[in-house]
């Protein structure tokens, strides 16, 4: 598989998943990556993505996970320790993670892995200067490997949309709707959104 900037932070996200959770929300999951990975630390799993095409290979990769063909915005959310939204939030207007919150059970966590486009000197610095090394040597790992593992795994792909949100925009953002959260800055013009119910 070529090297993918959102599963280079599963590890991440993971780790935010709180002590003693029982289930979780994927929004956005795409193909199921990072659901089967949730699946896989013991949690029972829901993964909701637009695409009809996606899902249906979501679903062929993963048995035992519940695969939902919908739209976050308009779908009928259940409550969850865990909610993951991985490079889809900038696909619907920002002020859905008030109905993400409202699913979250007490306790409970959102982490949103999000796009934002440099704006100050200090993007520019991380993004635009560290950034391109670091994704040079990882490109280069991942088809090293895909070499050796016969080709990249064929795998269907999510919807791509470009996104003109600045990380001012998201502080701001979720600050008013997220009181109590916290947003940090990643490689790969990605940032960590944390919030507990």
């Amino acid at each position: 598989m070529p090297f993918d900037h959102n599963h280079a932070y599963h590890r991440l996200l993971l780790r935010h998943v709180p002590a003693g959770a029982r289930n979780a929300l994927d929004v956005g999951c795409g193909a199921g990556r990072f659901t089967r990975k949730l699946a896989a630390a013991g949690l029972s799993v829901e993964g909701i993505d637009p695409s009809a095409e996606i899902i249906a290979a979501a679903r062929a990769l993963g048995p035992g996970i519940t695969y939902r063909n919908e739209d976050v915005t308009t779908a009928e959310l259940g409550r969850y320790d865990f909610i993951s939204c991985l490079a889809s939030l900038h696909h619907v207007p920002f002020e859905t993670v008030t109905k993400l919150r409202a699913a979250l059970n007490p306790g409970g966590v959102l982490a949103v892995l999000g796009l934002a486009k440099p704006r100050s000197a200090a993007d520019w610095a991380m993004w635009g200067l560290l950034a391109p090394p670091v994704n040079l040597a990882a490109r280069l790992v991942v088809a090293a490997g895909e070499h050796l593992n016969g080709g990249p795994d064929p795998v269907a792909k999510a919807p791509v949309r470009d996104w003109d949100t600045t990380m001012t925009q998201v502080r701001r953002d979720s600050a008013r709707l997220l009181p109590g959260s916290s947003v940090r800055p990643l490689l790969f013009f990605r940032y960590l959104l944390l919030y507990r119910a």
